[in-house]
């Protein structure tokens, strides 16, 4: 008989969730980045495994809000937590468990019928000693939680060591079923991934500038009208939104530079996303206090 189900990735900011969403549907469906929140959306990848399936559901982290974007963050992760079968809670290797995973573990207590899998991850960045240590820690945390672990997995999302396995240990938990979705790797929108492959680029080219202030907003798109069937060409018109006016020069760049090596970096990503050339059309606009504004942020998608 078939398994078929989903499982939610959560963790605080920055430990790894994109990245491992990524290895195990093998596939880029979640933008990554070293900067913390960087996800702001309940990204779907699906897994097949023989007649397995499995859709997990990477979430921005869930961390202490400072505005009313990230309240409706951490109520997304929240509310999907309670609606899918298996939450795998993330521990980072190269760091301690601290508060941020109190918080969250208590939030697990108030679960029922879900299974629960605790996934070490960042593997790859510390010796085989630490990892053992750090079973070990998340083993005596979980115990002093009152959680109930299916399983332990070390596991590096980079690197991609024991993926396969938590790949296994999570389809072993779903429930009896047929699938849910056919051969595609993400239920997203392309409009969604484009946009978050977007902010992706100008996340990575701004380094720790604008880690927050940036919003990606998609205008138009489309096939352009009149091409050969051999040479079809993609239209994309978007908006990358900042908050203050100081903001708009950091990521026009001197001479608009910043800006055209954003977009030459998503271009790359979207074309090799949907199987063909594009053309992206980038703008730059100011959209005041828009993690605060409800107007915005409705307008942004949250």
């Amino acid at each position: 008989m078939s398994r078929s189900g989903f499982a939610i990735l959560v963790g605080r900011p920055n430990v790894g969730k994109s990245t491992l969403t990524n290895a195990l549907v093998g596939q880029p469906v979640a933008i990554t980045s070293s900067r913390p929140q960087t996800t702001r959306h309940t990204i779907r990848g699906v897994l097949n495994r023989g007649d397995d399936q499995l859709i997990l559901v990477d979430t921005p982290g869930i961390h202490r809000p400072r505005t009313l974007l990230g309240r409706r963050l951490n109520d997304l992760v929240l509310t999907t937590m309670s609606e899918v079968d298996v939450v795998v809670l993330c521990l980072p290797a190269d760091q301690k468990i601290g508060p941020g995973d109190t918080f969250i573990a208590e939030r697990l207590l108030e679960l029922r019928r879900q299974k629960l899998v605790v996934a070490v991850t960042k593997s790859d960045v510390v010796s085989r000693d630490m990892i053992a240590s750090r079973l070990m820690e998340a083993s005596r945390f979980a115990d002093s939680m009152g959680l109930q672990v299916s399983d332990f997995v070390p596991v590096s999302g980079a690197e991609g060591d024991n993926v396969d396995e938590l790949a296994h240990v999570l389809a072993s938990l779903l429930p009896e079923g047929p699938r849910l979705f056919g051969d595609e790797i993400t239920d997203q929108p392309e409009r969604v991934v484009v946009a978050e492959l977007i902010r992706e680029s100008a996340l990575e080219r701004l380094r720790d500038e604008l880690p927050h202030s940036v919003a990606v907003d998609i205008d138009e798109m489309g096939m352009r009208e009149g091409r050969r069937p051999d040479d079809p060409l993609m239209d994309i018109y978007a908006v990358i939104y900042v908050e203050r006016s100081s903001q708009k020069p950091i990521v026009l760049g001197r001479r608009g530079e910043q800006l055209k090596a954003i977009g030459a970096q998503a271009r790359a990503k979207i074309e090799a996303l949907l199987g063909t050339r594009v053309y992206l059309d980038l703008h730059v606009k100011i959209a005041k206090d828009w993690q605060n504004s409800p107007g915005q942020l409705r307008r942004l998608g949250f």
